[in-house]
């Protein structure tokens, strides 16, 4: 877990100087596809639901929690919102997984939630917490 946390925090710091780079946020590549303004509303969105998961962990475990991507960033209306409000609200979110991770129970690493929308699929903390870096990263990249 601590690698998690490094990782994210070492993310965060470099997030910050997104502001001042020069990204066209609005563009859709193509129809259907995300803006980059949209592909970090999903972000935000993946953020809440992991950091749901993470605090539901520490005292449940087996149950479901899912999210339609698409609808989400859709009814969350993402790419009307200000970049700089989307930018402080993912940061405040990565910055509030961190600090559940970073004192995350060692006895409950291992409690399991269903990530699935069809078949149960359980999966453990550690494995939710290194696959939400890993999401993370792939759509960063997609920023720039």
């Amino acid at each position: 877990m601590n690698n998690v946390v490094q990782q994210l925090t070492d993310i965060i710091n470099e997030f910050q100087d997104i502001r001042s780079r020069a990204i066209d946020w609005e563009t859709r590549p193509a129809p259907g596809k995300w803006s980059k303004k949209e592909i970090l509303g999903h972000l935000i969105d993946s953020a809440h639901i992991n950091l749901q998961r993470f605090i539901r962990c520490t005292y449940e475990e087996n149950f479901r929690l899912t999210y339609e991507q698409d609808a989400w960033v859709t009814v969350q209306r993402y790419q009307d919102a200000d970049i700089n409000d989307l930018i402080d609200l993912w940061t405040l979110l990565n910055k509030q997984i961190i600090s559940v991770l970073k004192n995350y129970p060692l006895d409950r690493v291992g409690a399991r939630c269903d990530n699935s929308k069809l078949e149960p699929n359980l999966q453990t903390v550690a494995w939710l917490a290194n696959d939400y870096l890993e999401h993370l990263k792939h759509h960063l990249k997609q920023i720039g």
